[in-house]
């Protein structure tokens, strides 16, 4: 068994341990799915370092696979730039927003709210963009995501969407 798992690569990274204690029930079904309870599964852990290690990346890309599947909307903000990206199956839309404002910043509250209120001021420029995916489309929003993107429910997107169309 040991040999087998040792030339998988990971597709994703190992889920943190925050994580893993989130998911320890789904742990424990994808443990049990191989027939490992929790007895033989401390045994791997203390005998099999290398086993452990791998049991844990595969069901770590398991549920990064599960959850990038499942992720339609992503955002990332930073002081003065705002991406809003919407998922789909073959392409990535991408509506960029830029705060030429310096006094202003996405990351303040206050300055957050002014802009969803005054979406359509002169010192806000929106761009839109589309492009089809150049890898394997749940690898290109981890790696967004690896950036700093987090996923979202896309109102942000649908919003400003209708507003520049």
């Amino acid at each position: 068994m040991g040999g087998f798992f040792m030339l998988l690569n990971m597709k994703y990274r190992q889920l943190t341990k925050e994580q893993f204690s989130i998911l320890h029930k789904e742990f424990a079904e994808f443990l049990a799915s191989q027939q490992i309870d929790a007895k033989e599964w401390s045994a791997i852990k203390e005998d099999k370092p290398a086993v452990a290690e791998e049991e844990l990346n595969i069901f770590s890309d398991v549920v990064w696979e599960d959850v990038l599947t499942k992720t339609t909307y992503l955002e990332h903000s930073s002081e003065h730039h705002l991406n809003l990206f919407k998922c789909n199956s073959k392409e990535i839309i991408r509506i960029y927003i830029k705060l030429n404002d310096e006094n202003k910043s996405f990351l303040n509250p206050e300055d957050f709210n002014w802009f969803k209120r005054n979406a359509m001021d002169d010192s806000i420029e929106y761009f839109k963009a589309v492009k089809k995916y150049s890898k394997e489309r749940n690898v290109e929003l981890f790696e967004l995501i690896e950036k700093g993107s987090e996923i979202s429910k896309g109102e942000m997107f649908t919003t400003i969407s209708q507003l520049i169309q």
